[in-house]
């Protein structure tokens, strides 16, 4: 042995522990005396169960929408980031918003101070979001708005928009979030109490439904219950227990199943697990067109078809040895795609030290197109399937996601369990476990608790992004002078109007819209529907 090399390791007493992040054992060995494939269960791309992909020839006919997520201070700044990307190759927009926004607050608010602009775009009128906008092309470019709480408003913003660009709402494409029930899970930025908030989500779908026929007006979010560091089962189960309260909402208006089925969306995170993560997107297909087959009578095979976006997990990427998160950004990008995702956002690597720079941004999307470009991986569906692992994974998942939202069910569904904090109680414990495992060494985090080396202060030489307290002041003055040069009467009208239609049951998209379209600011709408619905407090 040379000088200086280590010593050898005495062998442990015990074999360690093959197990993927949602606990499923790894077999030493897969073969066909360990995992059966069933043609019922496996099916052929484009068609039910849809565990293969959703369409029959996948990536070859279209790729994934490559959606970067991008947002920060002004509407002017975001516009130059959004048209860099769009430059670079990106082929869908993805808004970020800040705080203030996300939980309708105006700029000027003693609670939005330090905060606007912050960690998305502040957008607090139509005119901040025809900023956003200027010079993009709506009826080209599909277009995410990330907004849960207020979404009602910024989807008014978005066709207000749209109509000054010349754009009918019928022709806009995208998504909005608007799925309030992960924020009582798992996130946090709600406004009002369940019930209220609950409708607001309802009217918002029910009027895309009937007014935007290519606009998504849900994005049901699994990743931030991924975020909150529930594993990949506790994921897809809460994700669906979440869309069986807004299915049942909007057919208790008379959307039909099908209708409804056909444009709700779905958004996953995707972890480092790589075996796990393909095999949880397959399971995923399979349990939601049983589901909606089996259990609501669809009839429609748009309707049993599994849309998802996927984003890279923030959580997994380290401030420590930043570089290293490039492999994993690339890594659980390369699991969403063989998982067969419909777009896909690609986290920048210095995400854990700062919202993305220009450089890092336009890196973690050529990530997306050297994978689309280079890897051949999009050259033929569903390229895993018949793997033994993966098939066994897939099985096992979908009997593990079954059994989790049976057991939802049970306890009277997901409103019931949230009122109980059953689901939130499991997130935290996986959550704690899962950085047990860390602090203990069994579970290793390259640079973090292994191979680490001497850098010092950790992160402190890269470039990050700053965003200056000056931008808030900006939109303060911007602010103000919307105030002072608007009809001031005839936007207290068109409030006064909403908070009388939120007495009653009518659907407040029109109310709402009214509000925009009158120049009225979103801490104007959200404070009128605040002092009609109260607010919900975490007890």
């Amino acid at each position: 042995m040379s000088e200086g090399a280590p010593a050898p390791q005495p062998a442990t007493a015990s074999a360690p522990e093959f197990e993927t992040t949602s606990g499923l054992e790894i077999a030493r060995y897969y073969g066909p005396d360990t995992a059966s494939v069933s043609p019922q269960d496996l099916g052929r791309p484009g068609e039910y169960p849809f565990t293969r992909g959703i369409q029959k020839t996948m990536y070859r006919g279209r790729l994934w929408t490559m959606r970067q997520y991008a947002g920060f201070g002004t509407a002017k700044e975001t516009n130059k980031r959004f048209r860099y990307l769009l430059d670079e190759g990106q082929t869908g927009l993805s808004t970020a918003f800040d705080l203030p926004t996300q939980i309708g607050l105006d700029a000027d608010d003693a609670r939005a101070k330090g905060e606007v602009g912050r960690v998305g775009v502040h957008i607090g009128s139509l005119a901040d979001m025809e900023e956003l906008f200027d010079g993009i092309a709506l009826d080209k470019v599909s277009t995410s708005l990330t907004i849960n709480a207020t979404a009602s408003v910024l989807l008014a913003f978005y066709v207000s928009c749209a109509r000054k660009h010349g754009v009918p709402p019928a022709h806009i494409r995208g998504t909005v979030q608007n799925d309030i029930l992960k924020e009582f899970l798992a996130r946090g930025t709600y406004i009002y109490p369940l019930e209220p908030s609950l409708r607001l989500c309802a009217d918002t779908m029910e009027y895309a439904f009937r007014n935007l026929p290519s606009f998504h007006p849900i994005s049901i979010s699994g990743y931030h219950i991924r975020e909150a560091g529930s594993d990949a089962v506790q994921e897809i189960a809460f994700t669906f227990a979440n869309a069986e309260v807004y299915l049942k909402e909007v057919l208790a208006r008379g959307v039909p199943i099908d209708a409804c089925g056909e444009k709700l969306a779905f958004f996953f995170g995707c972890h480092n697990n790589f075996l796990e993560e393909i095999a949880k997107f397959r399971a995923a297909r399979r349990v939601w067109a049983r589901m909606m087959k089996e259990d609501y009578g669809a009839q429609s095979p748009k309707a049993m078809a599994l849309r998802f976006h996927v984003q890279t997990c923030g959580s997994t990427l380290t401030s420590r040895q930043p570089r290293n998160n490039v492999m994993r950004v690339s890594l659980q990008a390369m699991a969403a795609v063989l998982g067969g995702c419909q777009s896909l956002h690609t986290n920048a690597y210095d995400e854990a030290l700062a919202l993305p720079t220009e450089e890092s941004a336009a890196l973690a999307l050529r990530t997306q197109q050297i994978l689309a470009c280079e890897t051949g991986v999009t050259d033929t569906v569903d390229p895993v399937a018949g793997s033994y692992a993966i098939e066994s994974l897939t099985s096992q998942l979908e009997a593990r996601i079954r059994e989790k939202l049976g057991k939802i069910r049970a306890q009277g569904g997901m409103i019931a369990a949230l009122n109980r904090g059953l689901p939130q109680a499991e997130i935290q414990d996986k959550a704690y476990r899962y950085q047990q495992d860390i602090e203990s060494g069994r579970r290793k985090i390259v640079g973090v608790n292994c191979l680490q080396t001497d850098e010092g202060a950790a992160g402190k030489k890269e470039k990050t992004l700053k965003v200056s307290p000056k931008l808030e002041a900006d939109q303060v003055k911007k602010l103000s002078r919307l105030r002072r040069t608007r009809s001031s009467a005839r936007a207290e009208r068109a409030l006064s109007s909403l908070k009388q239609s939120a007495r009653g049951k009518d659907n407040l998209m029109p109310a709402i819209l009214d509000c925009v379209e009158k120049s009225a600011t979103i801490g104007e709408i959200c404070g009128a529907l605040r002092a009609e619905f109260g607010e919900h407090h975490a007890g």
